[in-house]
Parts: C-alpha cells; structure tokens; sequence
C-alpha cells in the first residue's frame, strides 16, 4: 500500500513536470528548425529534423540583442537591490516593533496587492512624466522611470516581515545586552538569518523585472534604451511574424534568469536559526 502511494504521488509528479517543461520544449524547438520545417504541422513535431542555430545567428545580426540584454540588466539588477532595502527597512518595524496604527499599516499595504497594476499604470505614469523620468531627458532618467515604479511591492514587505517574524526575540535581547542599537540588530544579526528569504525575494524580483513588457514599452522612446522584451517584440512585423527568430530571442531572454537563479539556489536553505538560541 505504501509503495503504490508512492508510485501514484511520484507518476502525478513527473505528469505535472511535464506539463511545466512542455512550453520550454516547444520553445527550443521552435528556434532550431529550419525554414524548410513546417513549426504548425499537425500532429505537432517535438523534435527538429535538422536541428540548427541559424536561427539565434539571425536575431543576434537583426537585432541588437546584446545591448537590450545590458539595459534590461541594468534595470533587473537595480530593480531587486531598492527592492531588498525597502522591503526589508519596512518589514523590520512591522515585525518587531510596537507602535500605534502598525497593524493598520500593515494591512493596507497588503491591500494593495488587490490593486492590477494596469488600474495605477495610468497615474503612475503621470507622476513619472511629471518629475521627468524618461528616456527624453537621458538615459539615466530614462532607467530612473522603469526601476523607481518597482523598487518596492506589498509582496516583499510581506515576505519579509514573516522572515523576521520566526526569528526569537532571544537573540535581539542578547544583542541589546551586548550594546547593539536597533540598526546593528537589523544589519548584523537579523539580515544574515533571513537570507534564505532575501534570495526568494531577489529571485521573484529579478524575474518579474527582466519579463517587464508592458511598462518599459511605454515609458521608453529611444530604441538604444529597449529592455530585452520590448527588444524581441521588433523582431515582429505589422502583418507577419517570423516565428523561428521570436522563439530563438526568448531563448536567450530564458539565459541570464536560469544563471541567476541557479546562483541564488544555495541559499534556498531551511532552518536556519536552528540551533542559534540554547535551549
């Protein structure tokens, strides 16, 4: 009985898995048939006849592939360290300090996550016209207007606060002991136990960054700013597509995210203050 549970629970698990990787799949595909394959053929062709990189040569000389690849970096990268500051500077105080109005503060930031960001995309994008935050005053600014919108989210305030909530107050207690203030409590003792959060967090972050297509394709006018999917999207004409070449740029698109979450994986680690307060 339990080895057919077993069996059941892992056959349902390599299903899903399947069911996950077969986009991917079609992906890789895709960008390595020939044009002499047909990529709409019924029933569908998993595997090209003639695998080729033709196609990945094509995009990197029609486009400027490495140049959206650096601007999209330069936003991700900037995007996930405001996101680590201020998510973690908010979620301190929530945590573990008492102060009046902190369980109505919380709350409504939480209710923001209710919130589309299609219902605020329009204000926001007034603000960011206000103060300037765009590619017509330089690409600084133009950076400035697709980073500064996602420096913070409810998510990450969330996240967090739950991180600092499981970690025993023992140990701030022994730090006030040994003459911490709050910041060095913050920076030094509590920061390193939650990093296993704080790589969740860069890893959504930095993802949900480097797909952004919606708003840097409104924001950016200049097309040596592009972000990488804005970038892709040109490979894409009015009335046709070359689909081989749009599945060969979302491969290299799919690169820097694999190599930065596979970096981030080893802090992935549960339990880690077990073991930090004696019993």
């Amino acid at each position: 009985m339990k080895f057919l549970k077993g069996f059941l629970i892992h056959s349902i698990l390599i299903l899903v898995c399947f069911l996950c990787l077969l986009p991917f799949i079609w992906l890789t595909s895709t960008a390595m048939k020939g044009a002499s394959e047909n990529i709409f053929a019924y029933p569908p062709i998993f595997f090209p006849e003639s695998p080729t990189f033709a196609n990945f040569k094509e995009v990197l000389k029609l486009v400027p592939i490495l140049k959206y690849v650096i601007n999209s970096f330069i936003v991700a990268f900037f995007t996930v360290i405001l996101n680590l500051i201020l998510s973690s500077l908010a979620a301190y105080p929530l945590a573990r300090m008492e102060f009046k109005g902190k369980k109505t503060t919380f709350f409504a930031i939480l209710a923001t996550m209710m919130i589309p960001f299609q219902a605020i995309m329009l204000p926001i994008y007034i603000i960011v016209l206000k103060l300037n935050l765009t590619d017509n005053n330089g690409a600084f600014m133009g950076f400035l207007g697709l980073i500064l919108p996602f420096a913070v989210n409810a998510f990450g305030i969330f996240l967090l606060r739950q991180a600092f909530l499981a970690i025993p107050r023992e140990l701030e207690e022994s730090a006030i002991i040994d003459g911490c203030n709050y910041f060095q409590i913050f920076y030094k003792i509590l920061l390193p136990l939650i990093s296993p959060s704080l790589a969740v967090l860069a890893i959504f972050t930095f993802i949900g960054s480097w797909g952004e297509f919606l708003w840097p394709s409104i924001v950016l006018t200049n097309d040596t700013l592009l972000t990488l999917p804005v970038g892709i999207n040109n490979l894409s004409g009015a009335f046709s597509a070359n689909y081989r070449l749009i599945a060969a740029g979302s491969m290299i698109s799919i690169i820097p995210i694999l190599i930065f979450f596979i970096s981030m994986q080893k802090y992935f680690i549960s339990g880690k203050t077990e073991g930090a307060v004696k019993g």
